[in-house]
């Protein structure tokens, strides 16, 4: 059985940039160079790197090739809109050749090692179109790492005569894929590989990545959740609600959904780096804008928190970065401590200041920054309640300004954590045409004998016809950083830039929705009605242009 609106949705025919809708030719831009690191980079990436910017531009005539067949890879955490990536890389190779064929590798990139694939053929593609999930294929998370994977995947390649491997995914996905490409390359194998930018966190763009595909539907997914709260909150006039939102290493999530829905505090994670906060000073700055709201008589509000928070306020990142270092140096050892004994193992292992801000944290706090870590052996910040744990030392700040006449009113409250409920969302009418249009551009990309790409759509501000249709080399958005106790190439993370308009316009705002009840309820995402209404790309992207 599908739902009505699934019905109505299969019928929507994605729009695309005009540049690609005919003919197509390819024109090649200025040679690249990493955003950092330019002489490591080089060194890692020889055959990839330095590669032109590459724009597709109206031809005449019609553009055709001889056939050939790609795999596909989902990888990584879901993001709405990756089945229209799909069914756009379909269209794109049977317009190039109808007899082309399309795999999707099962469960990640893990199906390319392990030989899991099925032939995605259009009664199983039409099924998806314009519908959240991943489901199609399935995700993972398995890094393509080592020159045994590498080789297994080539093994499937050959057998299937796959000419190129599409990775879609976020930064660590795509670092991947550039990786793979060199190898590819080196080795002369004639496979291609070209990435595609998926993530609601937001923080894989540049340039010529605007936005990375999710972002706008998840944004609107989350807000239209935040504003009914706030408009429980303003009808029941009793609670304090703490909501945490997606986005682990950057807060772009959180300033959206701030810029759609005006609650009374949000928390930047850059912006609590920038300016040295403490934990106690995040709490004091809650709790001012608490008790200001309680003087004038309402006990009542929203807090908006990113994920990443944590990592974010700078004694605890030094806390932090220790101990990712000592647990990578010493995991064998780690492995054989006896459980009740790992956190006083743990602080054995701190600077003495840091050992002391470990041990000042709450238990459950303390804990997970300890024992929790995720694929790449970074802490699971998604699984401290920051939400909870903020509330908590408001109240007893709260408690002790009562006892001194600083503050006057009631603090109740409830906690929420808004993620999944995001990820798989049916992709608003921005993220169907664009995640569509990447995977139009990423079938073009491969007949133009590119790999080590990214598939780039631009100029989203204006009707899709307007966009901009391209492909940016992978080493151009690299530096490197430290993973597990060592240097790594990766795609550098954007996060939000307080000197933007997104936040430059937050930051002009926010006193007054702190006092103010300025809420604004933007309801659910809107498919079918005005373009004003259906076609709104997110209030992020507008401001940045």
């Amino acid at each position: 059985m599908i739902s009505q609106l699934q019905k109505a949705r299969s019928a929507y025919q994605p729009k695309v940039p005009a540049a690609i809708e005919g003919a197509t030719k390819l024109a090649e831009g200025k040679a690249t160079q990493s955003v950092a690191d330019q002489e490591d980079i080089k060194k890692l990436f020889p055959n990839t790197y330095g590669m032109p910017i590459v724009t597709f531009e109206k031809a005449t005539g019609e553009t055709k090739t001889e056939a050939f067949n790609v795999g596909i890879i989902l990888s990584g955490g879901q993001a709405p809109g990756g089945h229209n990536v799909i069914s756009g890389i379909f269209d794109g190779i049977k317009k190039l050749n109808k007899d082309s064929k399309l795999y999707g590798f099962l469960g990640g990139p893990s199906g390319l090692v392990d030989h899991k694939y099925i032939e995605l053929t259009s009664e199983i593609v039409d099924e998806y179109r314009n519908t959240g999930g991943f489901d199609i294929i399935g995700s993972g998370r398995t890094k393509l790492e080592e020159v045994e994977q590498f080789d297994k995947g080539l093994e499937i390649c050959k057998k299937l005569n796959i000419k190129a491997i599409i990775i879609i995914g976020g930064d660590d996905s795509n670092t991947n894929a550039c990786v793979l490409a060199e190898y590819y390359l080196a080795k002369n194998t004639g496979v291609q590989v070209i990435g595609c930018p998926k993530t609601i966190d937001g923080d894989l763009k540049n340039e010529m990545i605007e936005t990375s595909f999710g972002f706008d539907t998840a944004t609107k997914v989350y807000s239209e959740v935040i504003g009914n709260i706030e408009r429980d909150a303003n009808s029941a006039k009793k609670y304090w609600h703490f909501i945490k939102l997606m986005g682990r290493s950057a807060s772009h999530v959180t300033l959206e959904c701030a810029l759609q829905t005006q609650p009374n505090v949000t928390l930047i994670g850059e912006e609590v780096e920038a300016k040295n906060q403490s934990l106690d000073d995040v709490v004091t700055y809650i709790a001012e804008a608490v008790a200001a709201r309680a003087a004038k008589g309402l006990n009542f509000g929203t807090v908006l928190v990113p994920e990443g928070l944590i990592e974010f306020i700078p004694a605890i990142k030094k806390l932090i970065a220790e101990l990712n270092d000592m647990l990578a140096a010493n995991q064998a050892e780690f492995d054989t401590v006896a459980a009740d004994k790992k956190i006083d193992y743990v602080v054995s292992k701190l600077s003495k200041e840091n050992a002391e801000l470990f041990k000042s944290l709450p238990t459950t706090v303390s804990t997970q920054l300890a024992l929790e870590r995720d694929p790449h052996g970074n802490v699971q910040v998604s699984l401290i309640e920051t939400e909870q744990l903020l509330a908590e030392m408001v109240a007893k700040k709260l408690a002790a300004w009562k006892k001194e006449g600083k503050f006057v009113g009631k603090f109740a409250t409830q906690h929420h954590f808004f993620g999944y409920e995001g990820r798989c969302a049916a992709p608003s009418n921005f993220d169907a045409d664009y995640c569509y249009s990447l995977g139009r551009v990423a079938a073009l990309l491969i007949a133009s004998g590119k790999t080590g790409y990214m598939s780039s759509v631009r100029n989203t501000t204006k009707p899709a016809a307007e966009w901009l249709a391209g492909g940016i080399p992978i080493t151009a958005m690299m530096n490197m950083e430290k993973r597990n106790g060592k240097m790594k190439p990766v795609i550098q993370k954007a996060l939000v830039k307080l000197d933007g308009g997104p936040f430059k316009f937050f930051a002009s705002k926010r006193a007054e929705w702190a006092i103010e009840t300025a809420f604004v309820y933007p309801g659910p995402i809107q498919y079918f009605g005005p373009t004003e209404v259906c076609d709104q790309p997110t209030k992020t992207l507008v401001l940045e242009h």
